[in-house]
């Protein structure tokens, strides 16, 4: 018998790892561990999801069904900035945020520079031999993709996805998010010191193993 899916029963379906917890869920869509529990609950209940030492999706068709409807929605009402930082976890292949964004996770959320409500791009880490599925992916739900920053006047709405591939992708997962090293952001940062220094020194702060060049520490007390 047809059983109906609410919005976040949709959302759990898409973001589902074989043998993840509730709690690893509520993580990756940055969703209450209530809220989720419940969806789950109704998702067992309906034969779509299965517990055995973990979760586990029951039909693949069940997973193309939920992100059939979540596209289709989408067109109706686009995702919201908030959105599309856990829309990249609905997609079948792995991603990592990268340049601006893993300044953003690792900071999380502390340091956000560059965007803004009309024109934000997000920036994501791929593997190249996935670059043709996120973009088919992502215009399913009306977000163009490219590999530089587009002006916000090329394209309608606010958001856009710039893709970093690679050969080669390790994320780090920083409160549910996948994001490339802490090593590689520093470098990136550094990299473009006057954007970030702030930033490099919050990082200081945040984590106790770190020991970066003490000019950053002091400039931002000149800036505080």
């Amino acid at each position: 018998m047809y059983e109906p899916f609410d919005e976040t029963a949709v959302r759990v379906l898409l973001a589902v790892n074989p043998g993840d917890s509730i709690r690893t869920v509520a993580q990756h869509l940055h969703t209450p561990y209530e809220t989720v529990r419940q969806a789950v609950n109704q998702l067992e209940d309906a034969g779509y999801l299965r517990y055995d030492d973990g979760l586990f999706v029951t039909d693949d068709r069940v997973r193309k069904a939920a992100r059939d409807l979540l596209a289709t929605s989408a067109a109706v009402n686009p995702p919201s900035i908030e959105e599309a930082y856990v829309l990249p976890q609905f997609g079948d292949w792995p991603f990592a945020f990268t340049q601006v964004d893993a300044v953003y996770v690792w900071t999380q959320g502390g340091y956000q520079v560059g965007r803004e409500p009309g024109d934000y791009p997000l920036f994501l880490a791929v593997l190249e031999k996935d670059i043709d599925a996120w973009q088919r992916f992502f215009e399913r739900f009306g977000i163009p993709t490219g590999f530089e920053r587009q002006p916000e006047d090329s394209f309608e709405g606010p958001l856009q996805v710039v893709l970093n591939e690679r050969s080669v992708l390790n994320p780090d997962h920083v409160e549910g998010y996948p994001v490339i090293s802490r090593r590689e952001t520093i470098e990136f940062m550094r990299k473009h010191y006057a954007t970030f220094q702030s930033a490099l020194a919050m990082l200081d702060r945040m984590y106790d193993d770190l020991d970066l060049d003490v000019s950053y520490r002091e400039s931002e007390r000149e800036c505080s």
